[in-house]
């Protein structure tokens, strides 16, 4: 090659180099796996006895999280015990051993965990890296593809401000670790449904270019809008469209992209479950006068509400304002979604060119009906 056509062609690449800036004005480190359709699903392991991971139809999911590790108070490490140590082996075993396998990560902490473990860990870069050691030892040691941080939720600016600090010191760990030999990790965050908290107390708001720089995605949970911590009415807790309030996924999910998300980084979080109240049967719609909780202490897997609703001749109401749907059955009320509520949500992301979809949770599907029409809308169009 001559020394002038070496110029040229290294004329080309600064070129490129330089024009593939993001809408922050710089250059984006590109993970890999960056294009590929995300088609999620956790998995939680109290669940090992009822649903075991090898009972999971990895034909239908690209990516299933193990739900949840959580790291030690104190030290900021993870403690595995001999009993954890051999269910994280036959999660990724079985999973890995699937005619169709699919990629795994373990996710930190949970509705659960203590919120406080991780602001205090974020909040030096002494305690980052113990974490963050820690982390990739426990992945590369079990054989998972990739971490998925669960922070429920960083409580004021400063710890969004230490999140962001968090995920870039992760994704240069993650990066130096696994060069040359290793596929680098993924890293992925489950996040509240919108970029900000407009309605708390204390207003604060994601470190949207560092997920942008860092993760390779998040996970929006985009239901829980309503439940057992409000009685006094029934609520659609997966609406997509709400006409009273901003509390919806359209609402969430928009509110990301006018932050500044990248749509390749966000994946749209559906439920396989329904929320109950107890409630006046003269009135059964959504927002209807409740009194209580209803069947299930106020949640059912969608498994358990087709039983519930077979057994109890429920009747059964698709409702076109928020896209989800509910039963009633004398003074029970369930909303949730089915085949057809779903499948409106996956193709709205879709429409937003978003980077898939995910579920909440492993087991509370029923025949497989709500993630097979997912995987459906998102791949061609309506399952009849």
């Amino acid at each position: 090659m001559s020394p002038i056509f070496q110029n040229i062609l290294a004329a080309i690449y600064m070129i490129l180099s330089f024009g593939s800036g993001n809408r922050f004005g710089r250059k984006l480190h590109h993970h890999p796996s960056s294009r590929l359709p995300v088609k999620g699903v956790y998995w939680p392991s109290w669940s090992e006895t009822t649903f075991p991971p090898s009972a999971i139809d990895t034909t239908l999911f690209t990516h299933v999280y193990y739900a949840f590790l959580v790291p030690n108070s104190v030290t900021f490490r993870f403690d595995v015990d001999n009993s954890t140590a051999h269910q994280l082996r036959r999660f990724t075993s079985a999973l890995r051993s699937k005619a169709k396998p699919a990629k795994t990560l373990f996710s930190v902490g949970g509705a659960g965990a203590d919120a406080n473990i991780f602001a205090r860990m974020a909040s030096s870069t002494s305690t980052r890296k113990i974490f963050i050691d820690s982390s990739i030892h426990v992945a590369r040691t079990f054989g998972f593809d990739g971490i998925d941080l669960d922070w429920q939720m960083p409580q004021n600016p400063k710890e969004m401000d230490d999140l962001g600090l968090l995920l870039a010191d992760w994704r240069a760990a993650v990066r130096k670790e696994a060069f040359p030999a290793e596929p680098q990790l993924l890293l992925t965050a489950a996040t509240y449904f919108s970029a900000d908290f407009f309605l708390a107390e204390q207003y604060r708001a994601y470190p949207v270019a560092a997920i942008n720089e860092n993760l390779d995605w998040i996970n929006a949970m985009c239901y829980d809008y309503h439940g057992s911590w409000d009685t006094t009415a029934t609520g659609a807790h997966t609406a997509l469209f709400d006409p009273k309030s901003n509390i919806s996924t359209s609402y969430g999910l928009r509110q990301w992209i006018k932050a500044g998300i990248m749509e390749s980084k966000l994946a749209v979080g559906l439920a396989l479950y329904g929320k109950t109240w107890t409630l006046d049967p003269s009135s059964y719609g959504i927002g209807a006068p409740a009194v209580d909780v209803g069947p299930g202490s106020g949640t059912l897997t969608f498994n358990e509400i087709q039983r519930y609703n077979t057994k109890n001749n429920a009747t059964v109401v698709y409702d076109n304002a928020t896209v989800s749907v509910y039963s009633a059955a004398g003074t029970s009320w369930i909303g949730y979604d089915d085949p057809t509520s779903i499948s409106e949500k996956v193709k709205y992301a879709k429409e937003l060119n978003l980077r898939g979809y995910y579920f909440w949770a492993a087991g509370g599907d029923y025949k497989w009906m709500i993630s097979k029409q997912a995987k459906q809308s998102w791949d061609v169009g309506y399952l009849h």
